[in-house]
């Protein structure tokens, strides 16, 4: 037999966490447990009609083939025109790259940017897959611990500590995963301006763009100077807001001095993203379409305002209130010792299934828990109560 030869690099990728709870709660589904769904970052919501009726009308017709490198001329300009209507921002189509998901912008813009041995400056916690990119293309992910105490965003201080001759640029999101939380356009400004004097790039993940509660939805792009900047890269989705998490679509916005090298790779990894997919989205900017997702986004705010108090009378310590997003990122050392056995507990004795802290990085891992309030509210209280019995 032919021993498994695998890559170096695979010794350092670690399996996402969360899917593995996943597959544990449909185990027990299928077994008939009736299992709540607070783990997986996915609305609840079907992909609203709209885009479900340009999809099918595209499909009929049959002509299904390959689309650009870049993505459908039209999605690109139906993007361009939604950063002008929705944010002010003057971004021409020609910066916008169509992905195979959010995934596939960040792989892109990590692949044409990183050389080996490169570093870039991530957040910890925050969203997994981003350090696991990271060396996937051969770089280093140098975490940098962040708390409540900066809303788990990273400050200039911070970054400037951490900076080294071999790092590349800074990864942010906003709203972030696991901690909902938000930056403000002055930050962004700051920490645009503390990269590009050190020659670094910033990446922004905005995949969570519109789903905000108490602030107004916002992009890096709004601003003039950070929109003309020849260091930022966006990362966005159709995933979250818009409701397609199946589709596997999303956009990339990149300095135009990149772009053409950015085609090649896609032309190269996926050829294009899904072509029914990138119909479909061409009626996600129709105004029917945005009233739906409002609507949606106000219950995801109901959401919010009833699992944050039910979960601190449990006794979970909740120092930073979401913004965005759809998660709650608690700190549970009052109740347990061990957040990744604590979520054990949950999935096996009450039938709720969470996401521990180790998903998301080193700082602190073991005394927080992600919860995400993707089930109706009434859901969500009855997995309170259903805590209430364990803890």
């Amino acid at each position: 037999m032919t021993p498994t030869r695998l890559a170096n690099r695979m010794k350092d990728i670690q399996p996402f966490h969360v899917m593995e709870l996943l597959r544990r709660a449909r185990e027990l589904q299928a077994a008939g447990r009736d299992i709540i769904h607070m783990e997986v970052g996915e609305p609840d919501f079907p992909t609203p009609q709209p885009m479900i009726d340009a999809a099918t009308r595209f499909i009929a017709g049959g002509d299904v083939h390959y689309t650009p490198g870049l993505g459908l001329t039209a999605l690109r300009e139906a993007i361009s025109c939604f950063y002008q209507t929705r944010f002010n921002a003057d971004i021409s189509p020609e910066r916008i790259i169509v992905t195979a998901g959010a995934s596939g912008a960040l792989m892109l813009a990590l692949a044409a940017t990183t050389s080996p041995g490169d570093e870039w400056l991530i957040p910890d916690p925050g969203y997994p897959s981003n350090r696991h990119m990271v060396r996937s293309f051969e770089g280093t992910a140098t975490v940098i611990p962040v708390d409540a105490t900066t809303r788990y965003q990273p400050t200039t201080h911070q970054i400037e500590r951490a900076w080294t001759e071999h790092t590349c640029g800074l990864m942010v999101a906003t709203p972030s995963n696991p901690t909902g939380t938000v930056l403000s356009a002055d930050e962004l400004l700051q920490l645009q301006r503390c990269t590009q004097a050190r020659g670094g790039l910033l990446l922004v993940d905005e995949i969570y763009q519109g789903l905000t509660y108490g602030v107004d939805s916002s992009t890096a792009l709004a601003q003039s100077t950070l929109a003309a900047a020849n260091n930022l890269f966006v990362v966005n989705s159709f995933s979250k807001y818009f409701g397609m998490t199946g589709w596997r679509l999303g956009w990339l916005v990149a300095p135009q001095a990149y772009v053409r090298e950015i085609e090649k790779l896609a032309q190269h990894f996926f050829i294009s993203a899904s072509t029914p997919a990138q119909y479909a989205a061409l009626a996600a900017f129709e105004p029917h379409t945005l009233e739906i997702l409002e609507q949606r986004r106000q219950v995801f705010e109901e959401r919010r305002n009833v699992l944050l108090p039910a979960l601190r009378e449990l006794g979970f310590n909740i120092r930073t209130e979401p913004q965005g997003a759809f998660y709650i990122y608690a700190d549970v050392s009052g109740l347990a010792t061990d957040s990744e056995h604590l979520a054990r507990r949950l999935i096996e004795d009450a039938s709720v299934a969470t996401t521990p802290g180790l998903d998301f990085g080193h700082h602190l891992p073991r005394q927080h828990l992600r919860i995400a309030y993707t089930t109706r509210s009434e859901r969500l209280l009855e997995a309170v109560a259903r805590m209430r019995t364990v803890l």
